[in-house]
């Protein structure tokens, strides 16, 4: 017996050895096959970086190394790589041209879209060639590839071609149906965010401010078409309010949106031919994933930081499915801290794309970036958005560089507080009874709304948020408050406009950012490095922030536009009532 018992030992041991050393020897391949992809690429002479617009395009990608080594397209393309791969591919000699391979493509803003095509034109400056070429064109597809030498097209092809458009949602009687309904306090006549869930059509005053951000943006995408395609901005239009999609090829054609239309074998042909090489030879194709390997030539000097914050402001990202895409004002804090303490970093470039969220983790960034500013130069480069929360964060700042499309301002500030009585009480049939030690001790129950009393503390409370945030931008941008508020109450502008009322400094793109904190950092050679740093693959070995992602990926297919909505109620329970947003969904189509 006690044989059979040290030979079961001794077998059970040699299996846990056996497994442990396994996974061990999995987990090494698993870095090494991420850390070869990572490597330093070289460029063969005569390339061409393709660029294939397809998917999704974000201020920045999420790098999940668990997709990767399972061979999911995550289909997201990161607009810091796309811009990153066209500055080296600009710089590099042996890079002769860009390929742009259209498909079904989206973007997160036109802000987005506008700083690609201007890298673009940028990179043709230098006597470099671009060429597109689809099956369909997008519009935002199409605004890109109106910046190559030559746009071709599938001979059966299609080019979406019809302005553009908004139809914002209401959840007010959806949330009827179930006995639920929301209960307001905002401040801010163009404060549009909460109508998702309060209103069951569009107010007059969002109108107007969604109908100017829309043809603000369809102006300047007209004209930077009508400039490359050399085709008037009468006739462009008038192509929208034709049924243009539907046309044939040979319109197209006749019309100058497009110069031939070609098969993707002869596009290859002519490619080749702008590379001068035979038919038979191979071309040296990079992607965008290779040119993140390459080194940057214009990296050298002192550093400037550029630390990216997108997504929804949150007090804290515990709890929430996808932590990756929102502010999470603790994490941001302890960050631009240790950013300010850092002496290697001689100024700090806040890349913010957000249409806000919670007013409180707002000043408490606020705050931090009035420590960091105390100590280095704390320059603002706006993405597509930086509205609400998103603005209350960057009036802080010493200068502020935006889009002429980037949706800004939007300084407001509303309280929503969800009336779950009609449900709990008519719907389930759930009866409450009450006892309480003083007047105000049952404020914010479940068993019934607010009262006209509580009410008007909750609307006294939010106008002293708002007073606040008109304090914080006067004082930031060196006006006084009366004249803030002019321009406030929660209205929505474009960068062109709002440089205009001095809510902006300057037009322009990340690379002009960067070069004002260099400026103001009194230095001539810099080099920039990217904050906060993706995660490391050790990082990404927790099973329980994995599931999370996949099946918040999976709510994000499934609801669409109405996720985020949907996410907010989900977590007000842990989240701030006290908003200080744009409209949940802008829904440009």
């Amino acid at each position: 017996m006690k044989e059979f018992l040290k030979m079961t030992g001794a077998t059970i041991v040699g299996l846990i050895i056996f497994f442990v050393a396994l996974g061990f020897i999995g987990i090494m391949c698993m870095v090494g096959m991420v850390a070869s992809s990572e490597s330093t690429k070289n460029i063969s002479d005569n390339s061409v970086l393709v660029l294939n617009l397809s998917g999704n395009l974000n201020e920045r990608a999420n790098d999940n190394i668990f997709n990767r080594l399972r061979g999911i397209d995550e289909n997201t393309i990161g607009l810091d790589d796309m811009l990153g791969a066209i500055r080296k591919a600009t710089d590099n000699d042996k890079v002769k041209g860009i390929y742009i391979e259209a498909g079904m493509f989206s973007s997160d803003s036109y802000a987005s879209l506008l700083a690609v095509r201007k890298a673009l034109l940028d990179f043709r400056k230098t006597g470099k060639w671009i060429v597109a070429y689809g099956d369909t064109y997008t519009q935002p597809t199409y605004y890109l590839a109106s910046a190559a030498d030559k746009v071709f097209i599938n001979p059966q092809g299609q080019i979406d071609w019809r302005g553009l458009s908004s139809q914002p949602y209401y959840l007010k009687n959806l949330m009827a149906k179930f006995g639920v309904k929301m209960q307001l306090a905002k401040v801010g006549t163009y404060k549009s965010a909460p109508e998702t869930f309060t209103a069951d059509k569009m107010s007059e005053p969002n109108r107007e401010q969604i109908t100017q951000m829309l043809t603000g943006i369809w102006n300047q995408v007209i004209s930077d078409i009508s400039k490359s395609r050399k085709i008037p901005a009468e006739t462009l239009n008038a192509y929208a309010d034709q049924p243009y999609t539907f046309v044939s090829t040979d319109t197209y054609l006749k019309s100058k949106m497009v110069d031939a239309l070609l098969y993707t074998d002869q596009v290859k042909s002519e490619v080749k031919k702008l590379m001068k090489i035979d038919d038979d030879d191979n071309l040296n194709q990079l992607s965008i994933a290779d040119m993140r390997n390459v080194k940057e030539k214009r990296n050298k000097g002192d550093e400037i930081a550029v630390y990216y914050a997108y997504g929804s402001i949150v007090d804290g990202a515990q709890g929430m499915l996808n932590q990756d895409d929102v502010i999470d004002a603790q994490a941001v804090c302890k960050d631009l801290e240790r950013l300010m303490n850092d002496d290697d970093v001689k100024a700090v470039v806040l890349r913010i794309n957000s249409g806000g969220g919670s007013a409180y983790a707002s000043e408490q960034m606020w705050h931090s970036i009035e420590m960091l500013k105390a100590k280095k130069p704390v320059v603002v480069s706006m993405g597509g958005m930086a509205a609400s929360g998103g603005y209350y964060m960057s009036c802080n700042s010493n200068w502020i560089v935006a889009e002429p499309v980037t949706i800004t301002g939007s300084i407001g500030i509303f309280g929503m507080f969800p009336d779950f009585s009609g449900l709990l009480k008519d719907k389930l049939g759930v009866t409450f009874d009450e006892v309480k030690t003083n007047k105000n001790s049952a404020m914010g129950t479940m068993a019934r709304p607010f009262n006209a009393e509580e009410m008007s503390f909750l609307e006294s409370y939010i106008e002293r948020g708002y007073a606040l945030f008109l304090k914080r931008v006067a004082d930031g941008r060196k006006m006084n408050v009366a004249d803030v508020d002019k321009i406030a109450q929660g209205r929505v502008w474009l960068g062109i406009d709002a440089i205009k009322i001095k809510l902006v400094d300057q037009l322009g793109g990340l690379d002009e950012a960067v070069a004002k904190a260099a400026q103001l950092a009194k230095i001539k050679d810099y080099k920039t490095y990217s904050y906060p740093a993706p995660l490391s693959f050790f990082d990404q070995l927790s099973a329980t922030r994995a599931a999370g992602n996949y099946l918040d990926e999976q709510l994000k297919g499934t609801f669409g536009e109405l996720y985020e909505p949907l996410m907010m109620l989900k977590s007000i329970s842990h989240q701030n009532a006290i908003q200080a947003r744009i409209p949940y969904c802008i829904n440009i189509k």
